[in-house]
């Protein structure tokens, strides 16, 4: 019986609980909860609105700096291409200007030779001849005598070489040297005037400190003499004094730049 009487008190006490559990708000509490409820509903639509609209303000920036970035890049190539065709147009208009220089003067040719089919390489001395300072020398395979050789140097635009300092005559003498391996070269200095003076060829007088003698010439010779250069031992003392009817290579000298006969 006791065990009956506590389970019924324990049943009635859950009923209770759930019918005090059951029971309606009081309309107060039920007002201010419905305004807790609106004013925070309010802020998160504030915030989202917030948040939306910074979203939008990045959007339209990116979309700004996107659409300068491609005006630019865009105003860029189409100033690269007006120069890239500006430049072509310069090109074609030199290149008809070259092509019409060469067949105005033909002797620019003689200068600057054709490579590549098409492509004229130029150059301060013609083809065949060394340039050294403000000259071109040209060092024959053929042998002439002396007036000969200078003849032949005449008709290709200069003249038998003179020596007029130690720098040209070392130049000649290592020339000479590679070329033919201590062979003889006339130069343009010779007694053949009739005062029997030694004289270069362009009539200027042989200087006592520019002479390059092995043995130096004697004055009381009344043959018609010549002078040679032979690349041997030394290039201080690489002159020689022949007659000159000998049969030599030659060494012409022209300034650069000068059109061939």
């Amino acid at each position: 019986m006791g065990v009956l009487k506590n389970t019924e008190t324990a049943g009635n006490s859950t009923g209770l609980t759930q019918a005090k559990s059951t029971e309606p708000l009081d309309p107060v509490n039920r007002d201010e909860h419905a305004e807790k409820n609106f004013k925070l509903s309010g802020t998160c639509v504030g915030y989202l609105a917030l948040l939306c609209f910074l979203l939008a303000t990045v959007t339209l920036l990116q979309t700004c700096y996107v659409l300068q970035i491609t005006m630019v890049f865009k105003s860029q190539a189409a100033t690269k291409d007006a120069g890239f065709k500006d430049l072509m147009v310069k090109y074609q208009v030199l290149n008809n200007s070259y092509a019409t220089l060469f067949r105005k003067y033909p002797a620019l040719n003689q200068y600057c030779t054709v490579t590549n089919g098409s492509v004229h390489e130029c150059k301060p001395c013609p083809a065949g001849w060394e340039l050294f300072g403000e000259k071109c020398y040209f060092f024959s395979s053929d042998r002439r005598d002396w007036l000969s050789s200078w003849y032949l140097c005449l008709s290709q635009g200069g003249h038998l070489a003179t020596v007029k300092n130690k720098e040209e005559q070392k130049f000649l003498w290592d020339e000479a040297q590679r070329l033919s391996q201590g062979d003889s070269y006339w130069l343009g200095l010779a007694n053949v005037n009739p005062d029997k003076v030694w004289r270069w060829v362009d009539d200027s007088a042989m200087e006592d400190s520019i002479q390059f003698w092995d043995e130096p010439p004697q004055t009381e010779d009344s043959r018609e003499l010549c002078a040679r250069l032979t690349a041997r031992a030394d290039p201080k003392t690489s002159w020689y004094f022949i007659t000159c009817k000998n049969v030599l290579k030659r060494i012409c000298e022209r300034r650069q730049g000068s059109p061939l006969l």
